[in-house]
Protein backbone atom coordinates (compact mmCIF):
# COMPACT_ATOMS: atom_id res chain seq x y z
CA UNK A 1 0.00 0.00 0.00
CA UNK A 2 1.21 3.72 -1.01
CA UNK A 3 0.52 6.67 1.42
CA UNK A 4 -0.31 9.51 -0.55
CA UNK A 5 1.64 12.67 0.93
CA UNK A 6 -0.68 16.00 0.87
CA UNK A 7 -0.04 18.36 -1.55
CA UNK A 8 0.94 22.26 -0.62
CA UNK A 9 2.34 23.47 2.10
CA UNK A 10 1.48 22.48 5.34
CA UNK A 11 1.38 25.51 7.67
CA UNK A 12 2.29 25.11 11.33
CA UNK A 13 0.59 27.81 13.49
CA UNK A 14 3.39 27.48 16.08
CA UNK A 15 6.00 28.37 13.21
CA UNK A 16 3.41 31.50 12.54
CA UNK A 17 3.15 32.55 16.62
CA UNK A 18 7.21 32.23 17.05
CA UNK A 19 7.59 34.24 14.23
CA UNK A 20 5.27 37.11 15.08
CA UNK A 21 6.65 37.13 18.41
CA UNK A 22 10.16 37.30 17.37
CA UNK A 23 9.19 40.05 15.53
CA UNK A 24 7.85 42.03 18.43
CA UNK A 25 10.52 41.40 20.71
CA UNK A 26 12.90 42.53 18.24
CA UNK A 27 11.19 45.28 17.23
CA UNK A 28 11.15 46.53 20.40
CA UNK A 29 15.20 45.37 21.51
CA UNK A 30 16.46 47.14 18.49
CA UNK A 31 14.01 49.18 16.45
CA UNK A 32 12.57 48.47 13.34
CA UNK A 33 15.64 49.09 10.83
CA UNK A 34 17.71 46.83 12.55
CA UNK A 35 14.86 43.97 12.93
CA UNK A 36 15.90 42.14 9.97
CA UNK A 37 14.43 38.96 8.55
CA UNK A 38 17.73 37.57 9.13
CA UNK A 39 17.20 37.93 12.89
CA UNK A 40 13.96 37.04 13.42
CA UNK A 41 14.58 33.79 11.68
CA UNK A 42 17.29 32.87 13.74
CA UNK A 43 14.99 34.22 17.49
CA UNK A 44 11.89 31.89 16.17
CA UNK A 45 14.03 28.95 14.89
CA UNK A 46 12.87 28.95 11.56
CA UNK A 47 14.46 29.36 8.03
CA UNK A 48 14.17 32.31 6.20
CA UNK A 49 12.06 30.84 3.41
CA UNK A 50 9.73 29.35 5.96
CA UNK A 51 9.16 33.26 6.45
CA UNK A 52 8.85 34.32 3.06
CA UNK A 53 6.45 31.53 2.52
CA UNK A 54 3.91 33.35 4.98
CA UNK A 55 4.69 37.09 4.27
CA UNK A 56 6.25 38.89 0.94
CA UNK A 57 8.38 41.31 3.03
CA UNK A 58 9.80 42.58 6.77
CA UNK A 59 7.40 45.64 6.60
CA UNK A 60 4.40 42.63 5.82
CA UNK A 61 5.65 40.37 8.47
CA UNK A 62 6.15 43.22 11.29
CA UNK A 63 2.53 44.88 9.84
CA UNK A 64 0.78 41.62 11.35
CA UNK A 65 3.06 41.13 14.33
CA UNK A 66 2.23 44.51 15.37
CA UNK A 67 -1.02 44.84 14.15
CA UNK A 68 -3.36 41.88 13.75
CA UNK A 69 -6.71 41.04 12.62
CA UNK A 70 -9.17 42.17 15.74
CA UNK A 71 -12.63 41.45 15.35
CA UNK A 72 -15.59 44.07 15.24
CA UNK A 73 -16.29 45.87 18.54
CA UNK A 74 -20.22 46.18 19.68
CA UNK A 75 -21.84 48.60 18.46
CA UNK A 76 -21.65 51.65 21.30
CA UNK A 77 -24.91 53.51 22.40
CA UNK A 78 -24.40 56.97 21.35
CA UNK A 79 -21.57 59.21 19.21
CA UNK A 80 -19.82 59.92 22.36
CA UNK A 81 -19.08 56.20 23.70
CA UNK A 82 -18.11 55.80 19.83
CA UNK A 83 -15.44 58.32 20.15
CA UNK A 84 -14.37 56.91 23.36
CA UNK A 85 -14.10 53.83 22.09
CA UNK A 86 -12.48 54.73 18.82
CA UNK A 87 -9.73 56.51 20.96
CA UNK A 88 -8.95 53.90 23.32
CA UNK A 89 -8.63 51.30 20.28
CA UNK A 90 -6.40 53.41 18.91
CA UNK A 91 -4.41 54.49 22.37
CA UNK A 92 -4.16 50.49 22.40
CA UNK A 93 -3.24 49.71 18.85
CA UNK A 94 -0.72 52.55 18.89
CA UNK A 95 0.76 52.25 22.53
CA UNK A 96 2.67 49.20 22.49
CA UNK A 97 5.88 49.50 22.84
CA UNK A 98 6.29 47.12 19.42
CA UNK A 99 4.00 49.42 18.13
CA UNK A 100 6.08 52.90 18.96
CA UNK A 101 8.83 50.85 17.64
CA UNK A 102 7.77 49.92 13.85
CA UNK A 103 5.46 52.70 12.97
CA UNK A 104 8.23 55.21 11.96
CA UNK A 105 9.76 52.44 9.51
CA UNK A 106 6.18 51.07 8.08
CA UNK A 107 4.81 54.52 7.30
CA UNK A 108 7.87 55.19 5.34
CA UNK A 109 7.32 51.73 3.99
CA UNK A 110 3.95 51.77 3.12
CA UNK A 111 4.32 54.90 0.89
CA UNK A 112 6.58 52.15 -1.61
CA UNK A 113 4.66 49.43 -1.85
CA UNK A 114 1.06 49.66 -2.65
CA UNK A 115 0.32 45.92 -1.36
CA UNK A 116 1.18 47.00 2.31
CA UNK A 117 -0.65 50.29 2.32
CA UNK A 118 -3.79 48.41 1.06
CA UNK A 119 -3.80 45.91 3.74
CA UNK A 120 -2.74 47.95 6.65
CA UNK A 121 -5.63 50.70 5.36
CA UNK A 122 -8.45 47.45 5.39
CA UNK A 123 -7.04 46.55 8.94
CA UNK A 124 -6.79 49.65 10.34
CA UNK A 125 -8.98 52.65 8.79
CA UNK A 126 -11.78 50.66 6.69
CA UNK A 127 -14.06 49.63 9.76
CA UNK A 128 -14.04 52.15 11.84
CA UNK A 129 -14.62 54.83 9.30
CA UNK A 130 -17.72 52.92 8.45
CA UNK A 131 -18.77 52.69 12.12
CA UNK A 132 -18.04 56.40 12.53
CA UNK A 133 -19.95 57.50 8.95
CA UNK A 134 -22.93 55.84 10.38
CA UNK A 135 -22.81 57.83 13.49
CA UNK A 136 -21.82 61.22 12.11
CA UNK A 137 -25.27 60.72 9.44
CA UNK A 138 -27.09 62.07 12.03
CA UNK A 139 -29.14 65.49 11.79
CA UNK A 140 -27.71 66.00 15.16
CA UNK A 141 -24.05 65.80 13.72
CA UNK A 142 -24.27 67.76 10.62
CA UNK A 143 -21.35 68.48 8.76
CA UNK A 144 -18.95 66.77 10.90
CA UNK A 145 -16.81 63.98 8.39
CA UNK A 146 -15.64 60.50 9.50
CA UNK A 147 -12.29 60.55 7.87
CA UNK A 148 -11.53 64.10 9.33
CA UNK A 149 -12.41 62.61 13.17
CA UNK A 150 -10.69 59.28 12.32
CA UNK A 151 -7.70 61.03 11.24
CA UNK A 152 -7.84 63.28 13.97
CA UNK A 153 -7.72 60.86 16.64
CA UNK A 154 -4.99 59.10 14.54
CA UNK A 155 -3.18 61.44 14.37
CA UNK A 156 -3.19 63.00 17.82
CA UNK A 157 -2.14 59.20 19.06
CA UNK A 158 0.51 58.54 16.38
CA UNK A 159 2.18 61.56 17.30
CA UNK A 160 1.95 61.60 21.06
CA UNK A 161 3.13 57.93 20.79
CA UNK A 162 5.86 58.41 18.69
CA UNK A 163 7.02 61.66 18.87
CA UNK A 164 6.38 62.61 21.94
CA UNK A 165 6.94 59.21 23.60
CA UNK A 166 4.48 59.94 26.25
CA UNK A 167 3.35 57.37 28.93
CA UNK A 168 0.46 58.44 30.80
CA UNK A 169 -2.22 56.80 28.04
CA UNK A 170 -4.49 57.23 30.19
CA UNK A 171 -4.35 60.52 30.85
CA UNK A 172 -4.12 61.17 27.06
CA UNK A 173 -7.20 59.46 25.93
CA UNK A 174 -9.12 61.67 28.39
CA UNK A 175 -7.78 64.88 27.12
CA UNK A 176 -7.89 63.70 23.62
CA UNK A 177 -11.72 62.50 24.33
CA UNK A 178 -12.59 66.27 25.95
CA UNK A 179 -10.65 68.03 23.25
CA UNK A 180 -12.63 66.47 20.43
CA UNK A 181 -16.46 66.01 22.62
CA UNK A 182 -16.13 69.28 23.36
CA UNK A 183 -15.71 69.93 19.44
CA UNK A 184 -18.43 67.79 18.50
CA UNK A 185 -20.75 68.40 21.09
CA UNK A 186 -19.70 72.51 22.48
CA UNK A 187 -19.36 70.55 26.11
CA UNK A 188 -16.92 68.82 27.26
CA UNK A 189 -17.17 65.02 27.90
CA UNK A 190 -19.96 64.83 25.36
CA UNK A 191 -22.58 64.70 27.77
Amino acid sequence: MTTRHRLGPHRDPNVDRAVLEAARDLLVERGYAATSIDAIATRAGVSRPAIYRRWPSKAHLIAQAVFPDVGTDETAPDLAAEVRKVIGGTIQLFGSAAARAAMPGLMADMRADPSLYEKLSARLNTPTREELGAYLSSPRTPGLDPNTLLDTIAGAALFAMCIRDIDDLDGFARSLEDLLLYGISGRPGGS
